[in-house]
């Protein structure tokens, strides 16, 4: 399995974590990753504001993927839902690709549409698949409750080819009760993070995150787990989003990649652990009390 890797912009400057938990254990079940140079922004930031913009944006890091001769790999749901969304317009109106490839051309690049875009849930899930998974693990979680975080871009839209059903998706849940822990049923499960205010309204942003903490203290769960950057990021500071909607939340959050590694019996260092802002540490520790898988 050998995948052109796009990380975008929050995986490179702010969410070490994600790519160092990914890059570990994703080697360790077989995944080989290209790095290719001159990628940039996806496009998602300007999408309501410049959609040319955007399609020439995901257009460019799509064609410098293409010319690894290899499918392309995201970790960011976000980076995902922009790829995809440009792709399926690119592949479906012959003149916006003229229009965008004639753009591209000052670079010495084009968009043929020839590799596919992949995001690190339909990896770990459907190519990858619970069998091999489970074989890699030498420990388990067993009574940790877990929300599993989906993100609104993971499951969104369905007309770009859905990875999972977007009222009920249930692979991140799987692929939680693959290492042993538990994921009831949450009816706040496809809440948003607010991250998509942020940058527009912050106290917004925050207290859609803090309510949605809150919610998830106050059911008793011990742990969210998230497959997203952003999504990580809001849900992860929660002295801010607490301070936000006048609570106090300490329910650690971390991404899948990181359960996964520790799953695995990874040094937590080697995962960016350290780098949680939650009390991960209960997490370190449950792992390490638990029997081999």
């Amino acid at each position: 399995m050998k995948y052109a890797l796009y990380l975008g912009c929050a995986i490179t400057t702010e969410a070490y974590s994600y790519e160092m938990s990914a890059r570990e254990t994703l080697s360790r079940l077989g995944v080989e990753f290209v790095d290719f140079e001159g990628a940039s922004c996806c496009g998602v930031t300007i999408r309501s504001i410049n959609p040319f913009a955007f399609l020439y944006l995901s257009a460019r890091n799509i064609a410098l993927g293409e010319a690894t001769g290899l499918d392309i790999m995201t970790f960011c749901t976000g980076c995902r839902m922009t790829l995809l969304e440009a792709k399926h317009v690119l592949d479906h109106n012959e003149k916006m690709k003229e229009r965008v490839n004639a753009v591209l051309a000052s670079e010495g690049l084009e968009y043929r549409g020839t590799s596919q875009v992949k995001h690190i849930l339909e990896l770990l899930h459907d190519i990858i698949g619970l069998e091999k998974i489970r074989s890699s693990l030498v420990r388990t979680f067993p009574g940790l409750k877990v929300v599993p975080h989906y993100g609104c871009h993971a499951i969104r839209p369905s007309g770009i080819g859905p990875q999972d059903d977007p009222e009920d998706p249930q692979k991140l849940d799987d692929l939680i009760r693959l290492l042993g822990a538990e994921a009831p049923y949450y009816p706040q499960k496809l809440d948003c993070c607010g991250a998509p205010l942020l940058l527009k309204n912050d106290n917004a942003a925050f207290t859609l995150s803090g309510q949605k903490v809150k919610s998830i203290q106050d059911y008793g769960f011990n742990a969210i787990v998230t497959i997203c950057p952003s999504c990580q990021k809001m849900l992860d500071t929660q002295d801010i989003c607490g301070r936000t909607i006048g609570a106090t939340l300490n329910v650690p959050t971390l991404y899948y990649t990181q359960l996964l590694g520790l799953a695995m019996g990874t040094d937590p260092d080697r995962l960016g652990l350290g780098m949680n802002i939650s009390p991960v540490k209960r997490i370190i520790e449950w792992g390490k009390t638990t029997a081999p898988a």
